[in-house]
């Protein structure tokens, strides 16, 4: 191999700087996308230096991206085994999206759809029965204010099924528990109203009534005795925090899966569609900005359709 010259160690890295602050403030992604994003660009990165391959945009070509996954093939993953499929798509759709972003500002650089995204097993969607729902809902003790809390954010998070990260972001003055509806800014900036039950709204009251404070955020820890002078957000419960709590409540009432948020937000979509719902509906309340996230629900749709068969096909030869 001919001497690539001497190493740019800051071309790439002080452009994917650039397109992360693109995507914080052009494109509102959250924290998570962001440090997601990193992470997967810098793995890059830190691979061409190891390999001696000199770091200048134009030097990205179709070789060194089939070399670069053939490394991630190599990586430790989840359990004990090699880094899966998804986790690698995730790598190349963080490229892709950098490539876009390059030539979009002019920059010469290789053509994103010259990279195809690895084949995947469709992702099943876990959720909850009506009657398990119904059990998680009831996990909590009311015997204490943690216990109304963690109450009425199942509550919550089943009405409306809100992700966490926006559950957690929720104030008590932005939240109409009048009229049972509230704006949220969700996921890459996405506006959306957000539509509270009357049950929800009514395990709101009573955990809110419970509160002796006044801090803004609607959720909050509840341990030891509360400051006054303790700033807000050092109050406000985190989504790792609901995540635990969530996964107390699974284990405690022997769910047949591990709970998460995330499930409970399958949950309200699958109960909606469930119930009659159309999906372009079911999109506007889940936040999604494409029609094909929210297509992942189809296998209740597929399920009626499957139903209504066997209802009806070949009754007229009987």
């Amino acid at each position: 191999m001919p001497d690539p010259g001497p190493i740019n160690q800051s071309e790439i890295a002080k452009k994917v700087e650039d397109f992360l602050e693109y995507l914080q403030v052009e494109r509102g992604a959250s924290p998570l996308t962001l440090r997601n994003y990193r992470h997967y660009l810098s793995r890059l990165i830190l691979w061409m230096e190891s390999q001696g391959i000199r770091e200048n945009i134009i030097d990205i070509n179709q070789d060194i991206v089939r070399s670069f996954r053939v490394f991630l093939t190599t990586l430790p993953g989840e359990n004990g085994h090699l880094m899966g499929r998804r986790t690698q798509s995730y790598h190349v759709i963080a490229l892709r999206s950098f490539l876009k972003w390059l030539i979009r500002n002019d920059f010469q650089a290789m053509a994103p759809d010259k990279i195809d995204l690895p084949k995947v097993e469709e992702r099943q969607v876990k959720f909850l029965s009506g009657e398990q729902v119904d059990r998680m809902l009831n996990a909590p003790s009311q015997d204490s204010i943690q216990g109304k809390r963690d109450k009425a954010i199942l509550e919550v998070l089943f009405s409306t099924g809100l992700r966490v990260s926006e559950l957690t972001k929720l104030d008590r003055d932005k939240v109409n528990l009048e009229t049972k509806e509230f704006g949220i800014v969700g996921k890459g900036g996405k506006a959306r109203v957000v539509f509270l039950s009357s049950r929800a709204t009514d395990w709101l009251i009573k955990y809110l009534n419970e509160r002796r404070d006044h801090y803004k955020p609607l959720f909050i820890h509840h341990k030891g005795k509360s400051d006054p002078a303790t700033p807000d957000e050092k109050m406000r419960l985190t989504p790792r925090s609901v995540q635990r709590m969530i996964k107390k409540y699974s284990h405690k009432m022997k769910m047949p899966m591990e709970v998460t948020p995330h499930v409970m937000r399958h949950s309200f979509a699958t109960d909606l569609l469930n119930a009659g719902a159309d999906i372009r509906s079911v999109q506007e309340m889940l936040g999604h900005k494409n029609i094909s996230t929210t297509q992942i629900y189809t296998h209740v749709t597929n399920r009626q359709l499957k139903e209504i068969h066997e209802q009806y096909h070949g009754q007229g030869g009987k």
